[in-house]
């Protein structure tokens, strides 16, 4: 009764009836909380609230913490382990070991037999052109397996033509050699030995033995004083190190810690090549000058081709996610033409500015994709070069068109980069962390290229970071399935530099990797190890119209 009178009190306080209204609602609020209170642990409540709040506060920090933050799932270590354990499986049954005892019983060029398949007076242009090796050592015996790194070539010299020929191994010391005769007139085959199987055989041993045929030198710089000190993939001393790690992708690199600096003091690398081998002084006889690049056809007659009214194929125009066949193409007067995809030439800078306006495009590897950027630099004069920070030719380098809105950058991969040049490695990073920074869209693309520097290196560190990039790229293509990423795979270079470290037979396998471990994604394809064979550049920096003809096939993918 209380209660009502007291209310009743109130209300006449507060004639209008809207008013009333929200008096009486703020009223049942006000007795609903005192009672709650009066029924539970309010002391209690107010702290678990409180407590509450904290915890979730700490879990951000956490997540902000590089070096606590959980392994992403897609890309776990335990599944990048089982790919490469996966891929050096079935290099190891590609390339098993071979019994060598004596150079006398390694394959022969000059011992072995090549003989034309169903040969003919006259060819029509596009057919193809069988040839079977039989491969016999230097005492005539036949071999009984396969194995030997075979380089074949067509060309025609006048017409400044040349094709690369395709290698099936049949491992038993047989092989078919098949030209496609893409041209008319008179050519000329070639197929050279690079290396017995022997030789191959003993590279792959030799080249997943170690990390220390080439020395790394981090120089650390702080404040008036610097030092040198040894760095490497991995290295094998008691010195305190200085681990510089990617959670992440598991990629790792270090460098002896010097005295009083902190491992943040580390500004610029080098590199050299140390006096150590994996090749016994017998297995070393096989990489002689004499003996890497041997001719096998010399005595064949230039084959004759003639047009035979042969209707052509109408191509498709060239795409990203199309696989090239080997061989993809020719060269003709020193253009290059595709043999899978209809190409379009850009040979006016006209035509070059409306493919780039409005692109950006990032070039990532190393020093054979910084070559586009000269060349574009040379030969599109509107595209002006920006002074980026940084000394040297590993810097970052950019070439800027503000009128058409075009960006092209070049940046040198991350570790392993060797190169008796010195470099800066605060800008250092790795391609998937690279791709990871790019938004992305239908105006976006990336070139990738790498492996000229993974050569000296165990294969499980190139296998690991072309699966890191395949990951990324992934990443990528959650986000913006617009932007069209480019590999471009390596060139050949110098048939006698040190084989142990350089050989091509290195690269050729890093190839396999590539397209294995990239066959599935929505890709393009510069087949740079064709084209350079094709030219006969023998050149780990091939000459400017064989990089004009690169950036011909790169245009043909994004425009």
């Amino acid at each position: 009764m209380m209660e009502k009178i007291f209310i009743y009190r109130i209300l006449t306080l507060f004639p209008n009836a809207t008013a009333r209204k929200l008096l009486l609602m703020l009223i049942f609020i006000l007795i609903f909380w005192v009672i709650y209170l009066a029924s539970k642990d309010h002391t209690k409540f107010l702290f678990s609230l409180e407590n509450h709040i904290t915890v979730n506060q700490g879990n951000v920090f956490k997540k902000l913490s590089r070096s606590e933050a959980p392994l992403c799932p897609t890309v776990s270590p335990k599944k990048t382990e089982l790919g490469i354990k996966e891929i050096m499986e079935k290099l190891d049954q590609q390339i098993p070991p071979r019994p060598f005892t004596h150079v006398n019983t390694t394959t022969s060029a000059a011992h072995s037999t090549a003989t034309i398949l169903n040969p003919r007076d006259t060819y029509c242009r596009g057919d193809q052109l069988d040839i079977l090796l039989e491969m016999r050592d230097h005492l005539g015996h036949r071999k009984q397996y396969g194995g030997d790194f075979l380089r074949a070539r067509m060309s025609s010299p006048t017409l400044m033509a040349g094709a690369s020929g395709k290698v099936t191994d049949f491992n038993n010391g047989t092989y078919l050699i098949s030209f496609t005769l893409f041209w008319e007139g008179q050519v000329s085959l070639s197929l050279l030995l690079i290396h017995p199987s022997e030789g191959t055989s003993a590279l792959w041993q030799a080249r997943n033995q170690g990390c220390d045929r080439v020395i790394f030198i981090g120089l650390f710089a702080n404040r008036t004083s610097s030092v040198f000190t040894e760095c490497g993939l991995s290295l094998n001393t008691n010195a305190e190190l200085c681990q510089y790690m990617d959670d992440r992708d598991q990629e790792a690199f270090y460098c002896v810690r010097p005295q009083y600096m902190p491992c943040e003091a580390l500004t610029h690398m080098t590199s050299r090549t140390r006096n150590i081998s994996y090749l016994s002084k017998e297995e070393w006889s096989l990489f002689h000058r004499s003996n890497i690049g041997v001719e096998m056809m010399k005595n064949f007659a230039p084959i004759e081709v003639v047009p035979c009214n042969k209707s052509e194929n109408i191509k498709k125009s060239c795409q990203i996610g199309m696989k090239p066949p080997f061989p993809s193409g020719y060269t003709l007067k020193k253009m290059w033409i595709t043999a899978f995809c209809k190409q379009i030439k850009f040979d006016e800078t006209k035509n070059i500015n409306d493919c780039l306006e409005r692109k950006f495009i990032y070039l990532m590897g190393d020093s054979t994709l910084r070559q586009w950027i000269y060349y574009l630099q040379k030969s599109v004069k509107n595209l002006k070069y920006f002074d980026h920070h940084g000394a040297g030719i590993f810097k970052t380098h950019v070439l800027l068109d503000v009128e058409r809105h075009i960006l092209i950058q070049w940046k040198k991969h991350g570790y392993p980069f060797v190169t008796k040049k010195l470099f800066s490695v605060k800008d250092e990073n790795y391609i998937p962390r690279e791709i990871d920074r790019v938004a992305g869209d239908k105006n976006t693309a990336i070139v990738i290229t790498l492996g000229q520097h993974f050569r000296p290196f165990p294969i499980n560190i190139f296998i690991r970071r072309a699966i890191n990039i395949q990951k990324a790229i992934e990443r990528l293509f959650l986000r913006s399935p617009e932007t069209k990423v480019i590999l471009k795979t390596e060139n050949t270079r110098e048939l006698h530099q040190n084989a142990e470290m350089f050989s091509d037979f290195h690269g050729y396998i890093q190839n396999l990797i590539i397209r294995d471990i990239f066959v599935n994604l929505n890709v393009g394809i510069i087949d740079a190890w064709d084209m350079t064979i094709a030219y006969c550049t023998n050149n780990a920096h091939p000459p400017d119209y064989v990089i004009q003809n690169q950036i011909g096939m790169f245009l043909n993918y994004i425009c």
